[in-house]
């Protein structure tokens, strides 16, 4: 079992291409832990925006009637991927994970499986 700060750090240093990743509690919008992001991108903002995309999915599920839960939600841009994941186990009920990643450098197979993976072991 890994604590945030563990699996934050586990995230940035083995997924190829990460450039800054985010635990959030889309209920707030508040980042509970970040790490890399840079000065032209911050962490803390871009989770807090992300919980916006969130909500209106799920909405859109329940006004759909749709009983299956989100895994991921991934937005491409022209020179990044974000990979929102929602915690589904052991207290992670409101959180998701927030995975920003170079387009360039990173394999989004491999990133996902990654995810997942540390989303197994995060002790929330």
């Amino acid at each position: 079992m890994a604590n945030t700060e563990t699996a934050l750090k586990e995230a940035l240093a083995s997924i190829e291409g990460a450039t800054g990743v985010a635990l959030v509690d889309y209920t707030s919008g508040m980042a509970l832990g970040t790490m890399g992001g840079s000065k032209s991108f911050d962490l803390t903002v871009a989770a807090a925006g992300n919980t916006d995309v969130v909500r209106a999915k799920l909405r859109t599920m329940e006004h759909l009637g749709l009983k299956g839960q989100i895994e991921d939600i991934l937005i491409t841009l022209n020179d990044q991927y974000h990979l929102i994941r929602l915690l589904t186990g052991r207290g992670g009920n409101g959180l998701f994970l927030y995975l920003v990643l170079d387009s360039k450098r990173a394999n989004l197979a491999m990133a996902r499986h990654q995810l997942k993976k540390i989303e197994e072991d995060l002790e929330v």
